[in-house]
């Protein structure tokens, strides 16, 4: 015997299947696969302060992403890192090098104050001393790269620290990740005292930098799966 179809239990039947429909695209968007290591280095030589704190905010943000992402702060202030040299010294970036070469890591968020309107000689350093991820392939290449950059003044020389550290990454083929609004070009923060609670605007600018760190990160390792 044929069932007699009404509108009320068409709308049923059709609720039922809508909802069976989004419980199997839930299942879908699920977190899935390996985890991504998204690391953040804090290019200060004074360890654990604003330098360190607002790439932390970013890094914080990136985590919220999706439980598959996992992030790591590596805080410079106070290790030996020489610039560049054709016989690398055994100093502290020793110990970081392997990090970087993980196939894990899935992105980089690197910050620095702003030192007379340009990056640190530590973070200058640590880029100089990447050149071993340049050969023989480019292991850092296609990965997202957000920059954070902390500064004594609203206006004193965050946008050129970005600019600065962008164009060297460039160099490693990495992908340059800005922000949404404000955080067009990167994260500006603006350090008072040494602190940079009071930030909101800054603060709001790494928090963004890190979603589209962890967002491009995440679509780009769905595309190598």
């Amino acid at each position: 015997m044929k069932q007699t179809v009404t509108r009320r239990n068409f709308l049923t039947t059709a609720g039922v299947a809508a909802l069976a429909t989004g419980l199997t695209q839930g299942a879908e968007e699920a977190p899935k696969g390996k985890p991504i290591k998204i690391i953040g280095i804090a290019c200060s030589p004074r360890r654990g302060m604003t330098t360190a704190k607002a790439v932390q905010a970013a890094l914080d943000a990136a985590k919220a992403v999706n439980p598959r992402v996992a992030v790591e702060l590596i805080d410079l202030g106070g290790l030996n890192i020489a610039g560049y040299s054709p016989k690398p010294p055994q100093d502290d970036f020793t110990a970081i090098l392997p990090k970087l070469q993980d196939p894990a890591l899935g992105g980089l968020i690197i910050g620095s104050p702003a030192y007379f309107r340009g990056m640190s000689s530590l973070c200058k350093a640590f880029i100089e001393r990447c050149a071993p991820l340049r050969e023989p392939k480019m292991a850092l290449a296609n990965k997202p790269v957000g920059v954070v950059a902390v500064g004594a003044f609203r206006n004193g020389g965050q946008e050129m620290t970005i600019e600065q550290i962008q164009a060297a990454m460039l160099c490693f083929g990495m992908l340059v990740i800005g922000g949404n609004a404000p955080a067009f070009q990167g994260a500006t923060v603006l350090s008072t005292k040494d602190d940079i609670s009071a930030d909101e605007l800054g603060l709001d600018t790494a928090r963004k930098l890190g979603i589209h760190v962890g967002e491009t990160a995440l679509r780009l390792a769905a595309k190598e799966a």
